[in-house]
């Protein structure tokens, strides 16, 4: 598995729908818990209602038996071309997600990244605490199942 130079993990899916049709789809954050593997629940906090740069919302994750929740702030709201959040657990940082999506010949291609901002300590006893020790490989796997829920979602029409 390769990670790049900054520590991104992405993975990309080419689209037969608009590039303002996945747009739609991943910043209806309320929707998320039907593409993402581990997200169960979001919704908007704070008066925020949807994609803005500095909304944000609440997403709680699960793995196994294990339960938490996030609040995320959104860093990147640009219509049809990308979404972007910052996710916390109380002061501490833990990531940051984006959805990059360009037209292709097809439709759109959609990059799904993620990056790690934990310090190091919080990666060993997070990881530990969900039973996930290897972060990136297991958010990589993530990312082609939230992808192929979304394509397959964006292509049926629904």
């Amino acid at each position: 598995m390769s990670v790049e130079a900054d520590g991104r993990v992405a993975e990309t899916v080419e689209i037969a729908a608009p590039p303002e049709a996945a747009y739609a789809v991943v910043t209806d954050v309320a929707g998320l818990p039907r593409w993402a593997a581990e997200t169960v629940a979001c919704h908007w906090v704070g008066g925020a209602t949807g994609a803005q740069v500095g909304a944000r919302f609440r997403g709680t994750n699960r793995h196994g038996p294990v339960r938490w929740s996030t609040t995320c702030t959104v860093t990147t709201a640009d219509p049809g071309r990308a979404f972007g959040f910052r996710v916390t657990m109380g002061p501490l940082p833990v990531s940051e997600w984006r959805y990059d999506i360009e037209p292709a010949p097809a439709g759109c291609r959609v990059t799904e990244s993620w990056r790690d901002l934990r310090p190091g300590i919080a990666r060993v006893l997070g990881g530990i605490a969900i039973g996930v020790l290897n972060r990136p490989a297991h958010n990589r796997a993530n990312m082609r199942s939230t992808l192929a829920r979304l394509k397959q979602h964006l292509e049926s029409g629904r």
